[in-house]
């Protein structure tokens, strides 16, 4: 391990974005990730030849930070259709989006998800949300409330509430009960509306490892748990202690605040963060309908546990072997039942979804707890639309050059991970007396 200019703490996709901008600039920076991968939250296990995602997600091919860094052809990416369908009164109901599916107006009209009105007042929203630029959103003259309230504000009914923006929106928060930021869910909708969901066909660890792969050789050490970081300076677990020029905690928020204890300096950290509890099951043969056609499935009756399923597999075919598809379903929360216990509950409701299928059949893959999925963004969250990386504040600032980078000080999403990587990087050049590289060429 040679000096660098810069340490960064974390090597998800904030603390290698930030490496990548740092090594344009002509910085040399040393990323330190406890794991024994990069990505953090971002990463794909391969487990009887199905690729498993560190629980359900997908990539919004509309981000903007991400479209400049990443090689989005490489990634080879497959696409969700553009909507959903909905399970309740023992029927599945679709909603496609008629702007990129003209041929399912009719049926979204006559779907018994909301009224006509309601479908209306979507387009509305649409329309408004593409309008504004990203940073327009965010813009503080706008009221910041919870989804909810946005949603009663606009005049949509209790059913489309409950049928359709309680499981979509509270699967994309992690928060069924929509009191996270209104100003997350119209970045979201944005999001959805200018481009694709989708995943790469290799699972979204591809996004990982093809930022991993632009490091400098010795940039990435992984294995390497940092037990505490200062301004200068990190202490290595088995290695010892290390300085740099600047340090960057590219860690979630408990985990930056327990490295760095005292300094932290801000209560946003504090935070608690919201779980989820994924679990991935192995079917013989295609899915059940109507799953083959790479849509998103969602409780609209809440009644649980599963929230939303996709059949992954229908998405990218690499995602399971040949003649095998992959269900991924996902439950809000860390779920402290036994796994027996989950899976039986599981099952039943698979049972109603699909009752011509022997859901018992499927066999399990994996059930994985994710305690720190997402920050929980509960208003006021985005009072501003990018939060301070650096760490000190005032005369101090400049001598103790200590930074933070993270999807919390940002959008909570892959966007604003990468962003905040940006963000720290610029912070550094700027305190060192480094020229900014032109935008434009990806890191």
């Amino acid at each position: 391990m040679n000096q660098a200019d810069v340490i960064i703490i974390g090597g998800g996709l904030a603390g290698m974005c930030c490496a990548l901008s740092l090594q344009r600039a002509g910085l040399s920076a040393q990323v330190f990730e406890a794991c024994d991968a990069p990505g953090g939250r971002v990463r794909t296990d391969r487990v009887d030849g199905f690729l498993l995602d560190r629980g359900f997600q997908v990539f919004l091919t509309a981000y903007p930070e991400a479209r400049a860094v990443l090689d989005l052809p490489a990634l080879d990416l497959r696409t969700f259709e553009p909507g959903s369908r909905v399970f309740f009164g023992s029927s599945w109901h679709t909603l496609m989006d008629p702007w990129r599916r003209p041929g399912s107006l009719l049926d979204g009209a006559l779907a018994k998800v909301g009224s006509i009105s309601d479908k209306v007042r979507v387009g509305t929203l649409r329309a408004e949300v593409q309008k504004l630029p990203v940073a327009g959103l965010f813009a503080p003259e706008r009221p910041e409330r919870t989804i909810e309230q946005l949603l009663r504000d606009r005049g949509f009914g209790q059913s489309m509430i409950d049928r359709f923006f309680r499981p979509f929106m509270g699967g994309i928060m992690l928060d069924s009960s929509l009191k996270s930021s209104s100003r997350m869910m119209e970045f979201v909708f944005k999001m959805f509306s200018e481009g694709d969901a989708a995943v790469p066909s290799g699972g979204m660890g591809r996004i990982s490892d093809q930022l991993a792969s632009r490091l400098a050789p010795g940039t990435l050490w992984l294995n390497a748990k940092v037990e505490r970081a200062a301004p200068g300076e990190v202490d290595i677990a088995n290695v010892g202690t290390m300085r740099a020029r600047a340090v960057v905690v590219a860690a979630p928020g408990s985990s930056a605040e327990a490295l760095l204890g005292a300094q932290s300096g801000s209560a946003r950290w504090r935070r608690p963060w919201r779980g989820v509890t994924n679990v991935c099951m192995a079917i013989d043969g295609p899915p059940p309908q109507p799953g083959r056609d790479a849509v998103l499935l969602l409780d609209g009756e809440n009644t649980g546990p599963i929230t939303n399923l996709a059949f992954m597999s229908s998405v990218s075919p690499l995602y399971a072997p040949a003649g095998k598809s992959l269900a991924s379903l996902s439950v809000l929360g860390v779920d402290h039942r036994s796994d027996t216990e989950l899976l039986s509950a599981c099952r039943s409701q698979l049972s109603r979804w699909f009752p011509s299928e022997d859901t018992a059949r499927w066999g399990l893959l994996r059930i994985q707890r994710i305690a720190s999925a997402l920050p929980d963004q509960s208003p006021p969250w985005y009072t501003r639309a990018e939060w301070p990386v650096r760490l000190a504040t005032g005369p101090t600032r400049l001598a103790e050059r200590l930074y933070r980078a993270g999807d919390d000080v940002d959008t909570a999403s892959i966007d604003g991970a990468m962003r905040s990587g940006r963000r720290a990087a610029e912070a550094i050049m700027a305190d060192l007396g480094v020229a900014l590289p032109q935008r434009g060429e990806r890191p």
